[in-house]
């Protein structure tokens, strides 16, 4: 069967593992000073930074409506046998509500939650392309991409609060506490939910380093295939730290190291960075 496989922008991968696979990615509308941009064309994480560091205020995301998602699934529903779309975690966006009830008029576009987000969203995307390849079920293929889900491990660490705090996703007072003690949460995507599991302490390259290994070391429970590494800006430090623990405890046959998008950009802010993998 010939499969076309789709994405919002919030997988994060980069552009030559959408071209490789030849991915349709739909871009997410980021809204910068009431006006509306197209995540990854028309603005970039850079501008957001940028922009707030100016004094302006948080950028903010928004799901394509049902009619968007209609459109971008007319595109490709004639040309192929099948069309599988992996959306950013329900929990996080209303993507995959409105990508479901826009399938409803397709007979052959089959859409996944992939219960994650960066790429995190991105592992399930690259799943999916695998299994496309040897597709003779549209039904059985959007089963083992859904299943699949499971299996990522996705987490990050911040560096400061400040965009949480701004985005009303932090309180003042909890984010001054961490600042006071050098505190740098780790969150985990679980069940397609954000949750803090550990919060590291003192310098942030020791930090992330303490926390690849952690995330890591002495794992019998790993595919050692693909990791990725995601982040948004990091000082120099710190990437030499996460490339030396990477290194140390990686042994993956892929190690990506790619740059988070928009969606991760406003909410987490600069200084964040992640680990990305799938268990067995």
């Amino acid at each position: 069967m010939k499969i076309k496989i789709m994405s919002d922008s919030t997988c994060d991968l980069s552009k030559e593992l959408i071209e490789k696979y030849d991915i349709a990615i739909v871009p997410l509308t980021i809204i910068k000073d009431g006006k509306a941009h197209s995540d990854g064309i028309t603005i970039t994480p850079a501008d957001i930074f940028a922009h707030v560091a100016a004094g302006g205020d948080l950028c903010s995301t928004t799901a394509m409506n049902v009619g968007e998602y209609s459109e971008w699934f007319s595109k490709y529903a004639n040309d192929y046998d099948g069309v599988i779309h992996i959306n950013i975690s329900a929990e996080f966006s209303s993507s995959y509500q409105n990508a479901c009830l826009a399938a409803e008029d397709f007979d052959n576009v089959r859409v996944v939650d992939s219960r994650n987000l960066s790429t995190g969203q991105g592992l399930v995307v690259l799943q999916a392309c695998k299994l496309a390849e040897q597709c003779t079920d549209l039904d059985e293929l959007h089963r083992q991409v859904q299943a699949f889900t499971e299996k990522v491990e996705a987490s990050f660490v911040l560096d400061q609060l400040a965009y949480m705090v701004k985005g009303g996703r932090c309180s003042s007072a909890a984010a001054l506490g961490a600042n006071l003690l050098s505190l740098k949460p780790c969150i985990e995507v679980k069940n397609g939910k954000m949750s803090v599991v550990k919060k590291y302490r003192g310098n942030y390259a020791k930090c992330l380093a303490s926390y690849v290994k952690d995330r890591l070391a002495n794992r019998e429970d790993l595919e050692r295939d693909t990791l990725f590494v995601t982040k948004t800006p990091v000082s120099d430090d710190c990437l030499n730290a996460v490339k030396d623990a990477v290194a140390e405890y990686g042994d993956f046959q892929n190690i990506y190291w790619t740059e988070a998008g928009c969606t991760v950009s406003c909410h987490c802010g600069p200084g964040t960075l992640g680990v990305l993998f799938v268990r067995k």
